[in-house]
């Protein structure tokens, strides 16, 4: 069923965003809610062709950190998603919490342009009864806009040979660091075996830029039997003379992530010997170390291959 579209305020044509149709169910003695993504109508066209590659990320104000992501659906205005996640949260933090649902357009050779979210304080919502209807999409608020940048590089993974290539290609809009307004971006190469820190490489150091090139390749040996209990670790760093270098953000790929991060890591897999890149949106530091959960600064022993 297509919304009502008497019910929706009139506005600019162009601040059209589309509207989205979910669910909502509270069970007050598991204390879970499920949330239901059903399908979005009418969204709007973000690529060049008239349309968009929407999907859909899903969260709660209350855990920033546990986000969902629908599946990518290709060249559509009007994805039907019939997806839905369930979210842990105490009866007495429902009323605090507001739900988060924030439709995307994938790319993978440039950032992932937001098309619009809604916010529901779910203060106002009675969890009496099973609610599902629609919601016009808004503008995406600021604080969600406030980036600290994005980063491509490409992965390839060859079994037979264990060796697991990274290619660091760019990054760009980097969060400024410094007080002239720019940065002195590097960036470090991580990989950590069953939560431990394992290997590590860094590229060069890149002067007075927030769009830095890079274009250089590292190489690790990955025994396939430990492919999927590795963790990817890429952050960027604001080099500094006088004092500690500071992190802008990082991201991590690997069987334990979500999202974007899930889907290159799985690309890589899935497609041996080839190359895969993709753009990716940095990341706070503190939640990602805190997904991680590592436990250790020293370096494993290599195993044997």
């Amino acid at each position: 069923v297509q919304p009502d579209t008497e019910d929706i305020e009139c506005g600019l044509e162009d601040e059209k965003r589309g509207q989205l149709q979910y669910s909502l169910e509270y069970d007050f003695r598991s204390q879970e809610l499920k949330v239901g993504v059903k399908q979005a109508a009418d969204l709007k066209a973000m690529d060049s062709g008239g349309t968009s590659d929407p999907y859909v990320i899903v969260y709660l104000t209350s855990d920033m950190r546990k986000k969902y992501e629908t599946k990518v659906y290709r060249k559509t205005l009007n994805p039907v998603f019939n997806d839905s996640f369930v979210f842990q949260i105490p009866q007495a933090e429902v009323a605090e919490s507001t739900l988060v649902m924030q439709v995307y357009d994938f790319n993978r050779f440039s950032k992932h342009d937001i098309i619009g979210e809604m916010r529901l304080p779910l203060g106002d919502v009675d969890f009496q009864h099973v609610i599902e209807q629609w919601h016009e999409l808004t503008a995406a608020s600021k604080n969600e806009q406030e980036r600290l940048g994005e980063i491509c590089f490409s992965l390839r993974y060859v079994p037979s040979s264990s060796k697991l290539t990274v290619v660091i290609l760019e990054a760009k809009k980097l969060k400024r660091m410094d007080t002239h307004g720019l940065s002195d971006p590097y960036v470090k190469v991580q990989l950590t075996l069953n939560k431990k820190k394992w290997k590590k490489k860094k590229t060069s150091i890149k002067k007075n830029t927030l769009s830095p090139y890079f274009n250089e390749a590292f190489v690790f040996e990955v025994p396939f039997s430990l492919i999927q209990n590795v963790d990817f670790v890429i952050s960027v760093w604001d080099h500094d003379k006088m004092t500690k270098d500071d992190q802008i953000g990082k991201v991590f790929l690997g069987c334990r992530a979500t999202g974007n991060q899930l889907r290159h890591w799985s690309d890589m897999l899935a497609n041996p010997r080839r190359p895969v890149a993709q753009w990716h949106s940095l990341q706070p530091v503190e939640d990602v170390d805190k997904t991680l959960g590592l436990k250790s600064r020293f370096k494993l022993p290599i195993p044997n291959s």
